[in-house]
């Protein structure tokens, strides 16, 4: 199983690739990045950084910290969004937390109870209760939500915090702190009401799962879309646009090749969620939602710092979508509120949706 740092370095030595560019051989590498210019993850006619040209200010202000959970402040947006639950099923989306479920890398779930009971008995009525102690990567592990401040993109020497960028262009120097987030931790983000809509890609391929590595493109989007009745429908800003691929079908079945990597979305897909949808979130039934390994060696998790850190649209990972598909349910309420610990990278957390 590969660590996200193996992940991104098996990337980095991938990636040192020559492809053509206006008619000149260049290298587009990890040292060498601001001749990536052209490749899938890049913005704009400048390498201002490795993603391209510069992406902020936001476009909800040059001090925000909330990203597309904005949109979730503006009631056009929930009634939406509510509109959608007109026949009151509540679907869990969210895993249990327990220790043998997959978490990547050397990420570790740890509960104990402190006494049994952990304190009483007090007063005549001898009361006594049971308290919990837990230790993990609160907002990494199980149902994992990734917040503004979890993914960022290095644009100068190893070392230079001042060119370390994270949503809004807030730098490593404004952010980083060992005792939480400085800036855009999830306690500055707003709840989540948004209109929700499953695209079931392994349902419209009729297949239990896809295979790790596969693509999810614009036409594969389409294909599920026309195969669920929905070949006209109109995408708004704001909405969450959930991918199932059926690799939840492997938690806690096959916990390492569910780790091995995943099929997912790649950068065509995230950058119609988020110039063409506006998304208010995505997400889907694995652990990262992007394509991995990435069909370009030189991406690294290139689809979450589009994302997350160009665009602010927060992630909903490792969501069993498997009721939804078998009801055939594609739009509903999708509802999640970030757990507000202060300065935390996501949040653990039960999303549902509403049909």
């Amino acid at each position: 199983m590969k660590t996200l740092g193996q992940f991104a370095l098996a990337g980095v030595i991938a990636g040192t690739v020559a492809f053509a560019a206006g008619g000149a051989s260049a290298e587009c590498t990890a040292d060498n990045w601001q001749d990536c210019k052209g490749k899938p993850w890049t913005v704009g006619n400048t390498m201002d950084t490795p993603l391209g040209e510069k992406w902020w200010p936001s476009m909800w202000g040059a001090d925000d910290e909330a990203g597309s959970t904005n949109w979730f402040t503006k009631p056009e947006v929930v009634l939406r969004a509510i509109a959608e639950a007109d026949k009151g099923k509540v679907y869990k989306l969210g895993q249990p937390y327990e220790p043998d479920m997959p978490l990547f890398g050397a990420r570790k779930f740890s509960l104990r109870i402190p006494g049994t009971p952990t304190g009483g008995p007090f007063g005549a009525n001898k009361v006594i209760w049971h308290d919990e102690f837990l230790a993990t990567e609160v907002g990494q592990v199980g149902t994992q939500f990734d917040g503004l401040g979890h993914i960022g993109v290095m644009a100068g020497a190893h070392g230079d915090k001042s060119k370390m960028y994270y949503y809004n262009g807030f730098t490593e120097d404004e952010v980083g702190s060992a005792y939480g987030l400085q800036k855009v931790g999830t306690e500055k983000l707003h709840p989540i009401v948004a209109r929700g809509i499953l695209i079931d890609v392994a349902a419209a391929k009729g297949v239990d799962m896809l295979e790790k590595g596969y693509e999810i493109t614009m036409a594969d989007v389409k294909e599920a879309l026309e195969k669920q009745g929905m070949a006209d429908f109109q995408f708004m800003e704001g909405d969450a646009v959930l991918f199932r691929t059926g690799w939840m079908n492997l938690w806690k079945v096959d916990n390492a090749k569910f780790n091995s990597g995943e099929p997912g979305i790649g950068m065509e897909v995230a950058k119609w969620l988020s110039n063409d949808v506006k998304a208010g979130a995505w997400g889907g039934d694995t652990w990262a939602t992007e394509v991995v390994p990435n069909p370009d060696p030189g991406c690294a998790f290139c689809v979450h710092q589009h994302m997350l850190a160009r665009h602010g649209i927060v992630n909903q990972e490792n969501m069993n979508l498997n009721e939804l598909s078998s009801d055939g349910v594609y739009r509903f309420t999708y509802m999640y509120t970030p757990t507000p610990i202060v300065g935390a990278t996501g949040s653990m957390g039960s999303p549902i949706a509403i049909d």
